[in-house]
């Protein structure tokens, strides 16, 4: 599958790694799902698993070129080049937009999960009784994890580490949000929003000619997070890929569908209408952890009132949503 690239080429392959980069930073969507109606999903999982004991030998043995074309490096660097360009810009937007205009992000993620259902859904066509059985498999557990209490923020490294793993499947399944899994999990905002933030500082510090700030112990404890988290992506990346390969191969059906009712069942977590209840000290303080944070127990959902602009615009944002995986799904589609 290895081929020399056109400058145009790498240009494409990094936009793509873009695109996908900033679906994977999303609670809901999935980078493997923008990968996969853009055409290069089954490249992407034959290259994953091409790192493997066979090119760290090649790599130490000094045969660079061999190693380049059995692991279709070129592919890889701009796509990760792209994806990884993403988590530093998106994440400055997003966390803007989180903090000013939270109705209609969350509007929008709600959109954009439907419209995910029905393109993974649409090609579908074999429900029979053992792909009910596994959707509704999936629903189950969906609706369970929607009405979970997200933990608490964690930043034990070893925890970090599996959060790395976890947070990387949103771009080798597609469908299945890793980002979404994060927030549950507590550290969505620590590893996608303040440690790349923080590391995108220091770069730009550095890059300027300020090396004070490798002396900053909070930026330090920030830029060992993102490291160990990025090792944790690395290795489930490669070790997901493997897997993937393998169940898919035999499994394929009941998997596409457990992942379709996952997401369905899902939806309640990224429902917009919603209110984050704190534990309080007192009459209208909250608690805060040992970093300053307001401890986040539970979303109370409600029922929005349709006297109320707001709410209409919020619905706005789900068409949006909706409209621009069907933009996807007919550029996938106008393709082939």
């Amino acid at each position: 599958m290895y081929q020399e690239r056109t400058y145009r080429e790498k240009l494409v392959l990094f936009l793509k790694g873009l695109a996908m980069g900033g679906a994977n930073k999303v609670p809901g969507v999935s980078g493997g799902m923008v990968a996969f109606v853009m055409g290069f999903y089954e490249e992407l999982i034959f290259t994953f698993r091409r790192i493997n004991l066979k090119a760290f030998k090649l790599l130490f043995n000094g045969r660079f070129r061999s190693f380049a074309k059995y692991t279709n490096f070129q592919f890889l660097v701009w796509v990760m080049l792209g994806s990884m360009f993403s988590y530093f810009s998106i994440s400055l937007v997003l966390d803007f937009f989180l903090k000013n205009y939270e109705l209609h992000v969350w509007a929008w993620f709600f959109g954009m999960i439907i419209g995910s259902i029905y393109y993974i859904s649409k090609d579908f066509g074999d429900w029979r009784l053992k792909n009910i059985v596994s959707l509704l498999i999936g629903a189950s557990i969906g609706l369970a994890i929607s009405f979970m209490t997200p933990a608490k923020e964690n930043d034990n490294l070893w925890f970090v580490f599996v959060c790395g793993i976890i947070g990387v499947s949103g771009m080798t399944l597609p469908g299945l949000s890793g980002s979404f899994i994060l927030i549950l999990l507590g550290n969505y905002v620590l590893l996608l929003v303040d440690s790349v933030n923080v590391l995108g500082g220091v770069i730009t510090s550095m890059l300027s000619g300020d090396f004070s700030v490798l002396k900053d112990a909070v930026k330090m404890r920030y830029l060992k997070i993102i490291a160990v988290f990025t090792a944790g992506s690395a290795f489930g990346l490669v070790s997901i890929s493997h897997v993937l390969g393998y169940v898919f191969k035999r499994w394929k059906q009941q998997v596409t569908a457990i992942i379709i009712g996952f997401i369905t069942g899902s939806l309640g977590i990224v429902w917009p209408w919603k209110k984050t209840i704190h534990k309080v000290d007192g009459e209208g303080v909250f608690l805060l952890d040992s970093k300053g944070n307001r401890i986040i127990e539970n979303y109370e959902r409600y029922i929005p009132d349709i006297t109320d602009s707001n709410t209409w615009i919020s619905i706005g944002f789900i068409a949006i949503g909706i409209v621009l995986i069907l933009v996807i799904d007919y550029y996938g589609r106008k393709r082939k």
